[in-house]
């Protein structure tokens, strides 16, 4: 886990803020900043919103009254109604939640007025501390972000995230809470989480766990994490530094030809597949 300052405490005018993503009508991001520091991460792209100089995943800021703003928006006249994500941006129960404790409080609140319908999206087993209130929530369900369940190969790409087994330990406990969890696999990493082995190997691991849906994503060739991964390829893994030119040049061919995959090894393992 990473040795950063836990966080610099900030203040946010909006809780809640409208979103693009498919399926959703709003974000809620407790932290700005991500201390899991994953070399892939699409968010990076958030530096220059937030003030910071230094690189993505060395820093992270918490909204401390967040909870007190979110309370206002759904008590506002017209309360928001929808589906509602959190930690598009960042991960609410990264390792400054244990401290602060500001996604627990907002779920407080949007269990006070279920106005939403809430979803998770994490790559931390704290999640499970509050089973009792996701519970409380109608239509909630989790996401664990899981590439890879080798544990060396994890903490190349993950350097401050909880490991995979952790993940689906969580994942398991929270499936036998009745809590409906599904399994996000992103991004597929090619030539390293995308052949034959690695990818029976997290399947065999997600049926284990109870997981039934997974959701998968191959690499979006965005020329800033591009660059990092080929700096990380380039030092761990040259022999697959092909694969991800290809991904990178030929996002369709290889897309294509890793969805059929995917189909065939997720059918083996009974679990439903959905490829973006």
């Amino acid at each position: 886990m990473s040795d950063m300052p836990l966080a610099k405490e900030i203040t946010c005018k909006s809780a809640l803020t409208k979103t693009g993503i498919p399926g959703f009508q709003y974000c809620l991001n407790p932290y700005v900043g991500c201390a899991h520091n994953c070399i892939y991460c699409y968010a990076s792209f958030m530096c220059r919103f937030s003030g910071h100089k230094e690189p993505w995943g060395t820093f992270v800021d918490a909204k401390v009254n967040i909870a007190r703003v979110l309370e206002k928006q759904l008590n506002a006249r017209r309360a928001p109604e929808g589906k509602l994500i959190i930690g598009s941006v960042t991960d609410a129960y990264q390792q400054a939640e244990a401290y602060y404790g500001l996604t627990r409080s907002c779920l407080e609140a949007l269990v006070r007025r279920p106005s939403l319908e809430v979803e998770i999206l994490t790559k931390s087993a704290l999640v499970v501390r509050d089973i009792s209130l996701l519970a409380k929530l109608p239509g909630c369900t989790v996401g664990f972000t899981i590439t890879t369940v080798d544990e060396k190969t994890a903490r190349v790409f993950e350097p401050g995230a909880p490991p995979p087994g952790l993940r689906l330990a969580a994942a398991r406990q929270l499936v036998e809470a009745g809590i409906p969890v599904w399994v996000f696999i992103a991004p597929v990493l090619p030539g390293v989480g995308d052949g034959e082995d690695a990818l029976s190997a997290l399947f065999r691991e997600l049926k284990r766990a109870g997981v039934k849906e997974v959701l998968a994503d191959t690499l979006n060739p965005y020329p800033a994490v591009i660059q990092r991964l080929k700096k990380v390829y380039r030092e761990k893994y040259p022999a697959a530094l092909m694969d991800l030119d290809l991904c990178s040049s030929d996002r369709g061919l290889y897309r294509g030809s890793l969805r059929k995959k995917l189909k065939t090894i997720s059918s083996r393992y009974g679990c439903s597949l959905s490829v973006i």
